[in-house]
């Protein structure tokens, strides 16, 4: 393998990489929060990525409810992607009012809210289904305006090609989680999360309304997954209603790699996949989704609390 295609191997794995980070950053909040697995944040990130394309495009297909229809206005790619980030952010919340909290409510056990957030996942994707059908939606080719559709150069030789969804993904991603840890870290709002995290029954002695921190928490999330799903969608497209069941797999496959409940985990994980996946021989291509789980079982044989986990102690 020549150094140009080492140099290519590296900006796809860290561009696909940082969104799997984002992404399973979602999963990563509320897991630690709840101590949960939200199994409806692919069907969030499917949403996110619809409501963006909706926002940007205006236009839809030829199946469902909403065929042949058009919005009355188009927006910018950016405010479509703040747009499409915030109305995924208000899915989370619903879930967590519909899935989680009348269950936490009437202090139901823990595996019952997953298998409610399971249900909720598959009632949201019926639901995409019956507004826009089943088929392929695509971004159009000029939706980042003026600017080109790649960067060609060449070193020995060779051509080393950089996609412009490429560099946005890897701009956009780069500033949401320095977003993310400058909120976690800096703010009393963040401060506040980590304590609802740590002891909920303590942060609430303390005057936390854990309750609208939890919700909050949700917000953040399905923002995260919503944008993290336009920004797959932007680079590969959008191949159904169900395209983020499998992002949704792999996205636990990365919390788990990292280590369950660590932030930096989720990060780290998110990029050793992506990159995993970029240095695959192209005669194993049709293995590429097996990938993140060849690489999740090989790490937990030698650290079985994840990358970045914390071994938990087993009290006598």
């Amino acid at each position: 393998m020549n150094i140009v295609s080492i140099l290519q191997n590296i900006l796809n794995g860290l561009s696909i990489g940082s969104v799997y980070a984002i992404f399973a950053l979602g999963y990563t909040l509320v897991f630690s929060i709840l101590g949960i697995i939200n199994f409806a944040h692919g069907a969030v990130f499917t949403l996110g990525a619809y409501c963006t394309y909706a926002l940007a495009v205006g236009d839809f297909g030829l199946n469902g409810l909403l065929a042949g229809t058009s919005l009355p206005f188009s927006l910018p790619f950016p405010l479509a992607l703040l747009g499409g980030s915030v109305m995924a952010g208000f899915v989370g919340v619903l879930v967590e009012r519909l899935a989680f909290r009348p269950l936490r409510a009437k202090g139901a056990d823990p595996l019952l809210a997953l298998v409610s957030s399971l249900g909720v996942a598959l009632i949201l994707v019926n639901c995409l289904q019956f507004l826009v059908g089943a088929e392929i939606y695509s971004f159009p080719s000029g939706i980042f305006g003026s600017l080109p559709m790649a960067m060609i150069f060449k070193m020995d030789g060779k051509i080393l090609a950089v996609r412009t969804v490429q560099l946005i993904i890897l701009c956009v991603s780069l500033v949401m989680l320095l977003a993310l840890a400058w909120f976690m870290n800096r703010t009393r709002m963040g401060k506040a999360l980590q304590a609802t995290a740590e002891n909920p029954e303590t942060a609430s002695l303390l005057g936390i309304n854990v309750d609208r921190y939890i919700l909050s928490t949700f917000f953040i999330s399905g923002a995260l997954g919503g944008l993290a799903g336009t920004l797959i969608g932007a680079s590969f497209g959008l191949a159904g209603p169900y395209f983020g069941v499998s992002y949704g797999l792999k996205g636990l496959a990365v919390i788990v790699l990292g280590g369950l409940g660590s932030i930096p985990g989720a990060v780290l994980g998110g990029l050793v996949i992506g990159l995993g996946e970029a240095f695959l021989p192209p005669d194993y291509s049709s293995m590429k989704e097996a990938v993140a789980f060849v690489m999740l079982f090989v790490i937990l044989l030698a650290r079985p609390q994840g990358l970045l986990g914390q071994q938990t102690i087993q009290k006598v």
